[in-house]
């Protein structure tokens, strides 16, 4: 049987600094990606009046994130 564990944080209202060096955007253009030169990869909720806030952090990567992708069903 195959397990998998999802490293993720959540933080308040202020996210890390994250140097960033790819970004993305959703097909519902409601979340904002990020990728950085630390390794992490950023989650942002982007509201219809475009104001930008934070909303997780995914750690794992040991070198910088790059490029992003979007999975398609």
């Amino acid at each position: 049987m195959k397990v998998s564990a999802q490293a993720v944080a959540v933080w308040g209202k202020t996210a890390p600094s994250h140097s960033i060096t790819a970004i993305m955007i959703t097909d519902d253009q409601q979340t904002i990606v990020t990728g950085s030169q630390e390794g992490q990869i950023c989650l942002w909720d982007l509201s219809s009046e475009l104001k930008i806030s934070s909303k997780e952090i995914l750690f794992g990567h040991t070198a910088s994130v790059t490029c992003l992708a979007k999975a398609r069903e």
